[in-house]
């Protein structure tokens, strides 16, 4: 029988104190270290057209090939390679990825579409193919799965995000399985934008019975899981009955000479997984507001902007994108501050959001510590979405605490404007079970992953960092008293690396 463990137990034993940094006696073995790719060996690869560059005004030819593969590309593919004397490869991605180590693949799910037969693929980004480990449509598996998800048997192709868990618990150990949401998110959040843009409808589905699901992948649970589901496109014909399914068996490239495993992470999936599409059903009904106190200052408005005056495509943006290694302490403008708080507080399409749910539904809350915005006091800040608005907390000069409550580190304490996205998880928990503990860490990380490609929109630089966790809610306490902080992105003016 598979031990399992609570959210919020896991939750709790992974938090970062002075204390846990300071004593821990990990080390990077780095003749140990996992590939960042899930190779198959003896599958064939289906090449992925390149040519998907079109102009912002096309139309997309949705579904097909062809926007698929720019959306798998815009997402999760290979944007740019570095090579290093001696000939190493660092390969840069479209999405951010704790520690470079890209853990999350993808693989679709598709009845026939144009230049593509029906089937279940993984998306290959070394090679940028698609490979296929079942032949014909079994979308109706996944829409089963999911207690008859709308949006998925109405959609004409799924994605399937995994990870699989050694590839980043070699270095960051037990708390990786955190990094499985937020890893996903970022890829979300950029492809969240793609399909915005190019007007596909889309929906995040993370209820779904997580047995039918790993069997139709061919997963091995032990090493690699499915985390959510994105429908893409409406109005298909219905999913015909799936084939039968019998068990896959195709070799991969050995990740590493010595996988470890770390058994809190298989553990914490466990204990968020659904036994059935009927629980699917039950889970989905449960609903979460939270409640926010009532502004006790005056607000700061944010400026009216609009997306034509944002410099870069989406695209272009993602393009750009790389983690920012070092800050210039220089000033952004409120502009450009108001452009990253709307674009991370757009409404998500999700199954654990009310349908046309309004801003104030989303789960996390993001409070600020502004070092350098033009005409605002430097201070720390909480976000209202729905008055777009800044509720200062308090006013002051928080580099030094900003930078120490990113693990003593000089990103934060250099960035212009740093956001803290902070949950009532026992709330959340309460309502949704341990599941509720993937949507609130994908919801945060789809934030954090939003003002990334914002702020590169903008020609600005952004990053991801790690925090103290109590600390970083006392710090914003008693406004966020109660709260959990899962995500950290820093923004600012880039200087070049040493």
């Amino acid at each position: 029988m598979t031990e399992t463990l609570d959210a919020l137990d896991y939750h709790e034993r992974t938090k970062h104190s002075v204390y846990s940094v300071q004593t821990s006696r990990h080390f990077l073995d780095w003749d140990n270290q996992p590939l960042p790719f899930k190779i198959y060996t003896t599958l064939e690869p289906i090449a992925l057209p390149r040519d998907f560059a079109a102009p912002a005004s096309a139309a997309p030819c949705f579904p097909s090939l062809r926007e698929l593969a720019r959306l798998l590309h815009f997402s999760a593919g290979i944007t740019r390679t570095r090579v290093y004397p001696g000939g190493q490869k660092h390969f840069f991605r479209a999405a951010a990825c704790t520690g470079a180590l890209y853990h999350i693949d993808l693989y679709v799910l598709c009845g026939d579409l144009d230049g593509l037969a029906a089937g279940v693929y993984h998306f290959s980004p070394h090679d940028f193919s698609l490979r296929r480990l079942r032949a014909g449509d079994h979308r109706q598996v996944l829409i089963h799965a999911s207690g008859g998800e709308a949006a998925l048997a109405g959609a004409p192709l799924a994605i399937v995000c995994t990870s699989t868990f050694w590839r980043n618990s070699w270095k960051y150990q037990s708390r990786a399985y955190r990094h499985c949401f937020w890893d996903t998110g970022t890829i979300l959040a950029n492809l969240l934008a793609l399909t915005a843009a190019a007007r596909i409808p889309t929906r995040l589905v993370v209820g779904f019975a997580d047995g039918p699901v790993n069997e139709l992948l061919g997963l091995d649970t032990a090493v690699e899981a499915a985390l959510c589901c994105v429908a893409l496109g409406d109005a298909a014909p219905p999913a015909p009955p799936a084939p039968a399914l019998p068990t896959l068996t195709y070799e991969t490239m050995p990740l590493s000479a010595h996988p470890l495993d770390y058994p809190a992470i298989r553990a914490a999936h466990a204990g968020s997984s659904l036994a059935d599409p009927a629980v699917v059903c039950d889970w989905r009904r449960a609903t979460f507001t939270p409640e926010r106190p009532p502004p006790r200052r005056s607000l700061r408005p944010l400026e009216p902007t609009s997306e034509q005056e944002v410099a870069l495509s989406v695209e272009e943006g993602i393009t750009r994108r790389g983690s920012a290694r070092r800050f210039a302490r220089a000033a952004i403008t409120f502009a450009q501050l108001s452009r990253l708080l709307r674009a991370a507080t757009r409404e998500i399409a999700a199954d654990f959001h009310p349908e046309a749910a309004a801003k104030s539904a989303l789960w996390n809350d993001l409070y600020l510590i502004v070092h350098a915005v033009d005409d605002l006091e430097p201070g720390a800040y909480v976000y209202l979405p729905d008055a777009a608005a800044l509720e200062l907390l308090r006013a002051g000069d928080f580099r030094g605490e900003a930078g120490h409550l990113d693990l003593g580190q000089e990103l934060a304490a250099d960035a212009s404007v740093n956001f803290y996205a902070l949950c009532d998880l026992e709330q959340v928990v309460a309502r949704f079970g341990n599941r509720g503990y993937r949507a609130a860490s994908l919801e945060a990380a789809i934030l954090g992953g939003r003002i990334y490609l914002s702020a590169y929109r903008q020609r600005l630089a952004a990053t991801g960092l790690t925090f103290f966790d109590d600390e970083v809610t006392a710090f914003f306490s008693p406004h966020a008293a109660g709260k959990a902080v899962l995500f950290l992105t820093a923004v600012g003016h880039a200087l070049p690396s040493r």
